[in-house]
């Protein structure tokens, strides 16, 4: 069974809202979602600060529509910056294991946006869709990003109500799908209250928008979101995960099929 995940929950103050919002997406058919901490460093100096307790928040997390098992709630943040200082600054603050379950980069800049698909340990890159992009997306980071296995974000709740965000949003999300071809690529909600969230279904046909097959619009809020919390999941725990396959031998091969001789004595 297909299960779908919402990985950009935007964390709010209001405990009792973002409390509906959740109850919302278990609701929309949500099998994960995570709750994200926005750090931006083009605003004024904010302080890291440590994620939401999920215990805290849901004692007892609903139950996800069509399904015996809650909703599963998970941590995020997302650094937007403009270089790759603020990203240290992080690491310097948390210089072992950050203690979120998945880390996110809005770069401003073509240099940091480059940084980011080679070099940084993080998730996931964000496409903004609230204005449009200052850089041109080309190919080689892309295809060094999606050979580390990290994901582009699309968002989807700037486009809902404004016209001109909408056209920004659209745009960018053709801008990337040029270069990925669909590959690696989530579709998430970005929202702050739970009027701006969509059944998954709907979010699917959303990505065709963006140029992407229904295949892989499908993919963008189900099996590449369970991508991006196993690499998440890796990044905290381990180095990297080795995947072994037993290769046949070409005489094996040929030897299959083939009636054993009799011993003969």
């Amino acid at each position: 069974m297909v299960c779908f995940a919402d990985l950009n929950i935007i964390n709010i103050n209001d405990k009792k809202r973002l409390q509906t919002i959740i109850e919302t997406a278990a609701h929309l058919g949500y099998s994960t979602v995570a709750i994200n901490h926005v750090l931006d460093f083009q605003q004024k100096e904010q302080g890291i600060a440590n994620p939401i307790s999920v215990a805290e928040l849901f004692p007892s997390p609903p139950i996800v529509q069509g399904k015996s098992k809650p909703i599963k709630i998970m941590t995020r943040l997302t650094l937007i910056a403009s270089d790759v200082s603020h990203y240290n600054q992080l690491r310097t603050a948390y210089p072992q294991n950050l203690p979120y379950d998945i880390i996110a980069v809005e770069p401003k800049t073509e240099k940091l946006f480059h940084v980011a698909c080679m070099t940084l340990d993080i998730d996931l890159i964000c496409i903004q869709g609230n204005s449009k992009l200052p850089f041109r997306i080309t190919r080689p980071p892309v295809n060094g990003a999606i050979a580390r296995g990290i994901y582009f974000e699309l968002t989807y709740f700037p486009a809902i109500n404004d016209f001109t965000l909408r056209r920004y949003t659209i745009s960018n999300g053709i801008c990337l799908m040029n270069v990925c071809k669909g590959k690696n690529v989530i579709v998430s909600s970005a929202t702050e209250e739970f009027l701006g969230l969509r059944g998954p279904y709907d979010i699917s046909n959303f990505g065709i928008l963006f140029g992407l097959s229904e295949e892989d619009a499908k993919a963008a809020v189900s099996t590449n979101c369970r991508a991006v919390v196993l690499h998440g999941a890796t990044r905290k725990t381990a180095l990297g995960v080795i995947h072994t396959t037993r290769k046949v031998a070409a005489s094996e091969g040929k030897d299959e099929g083939r009636p054993r001789k009799k011993n003969q004595d």
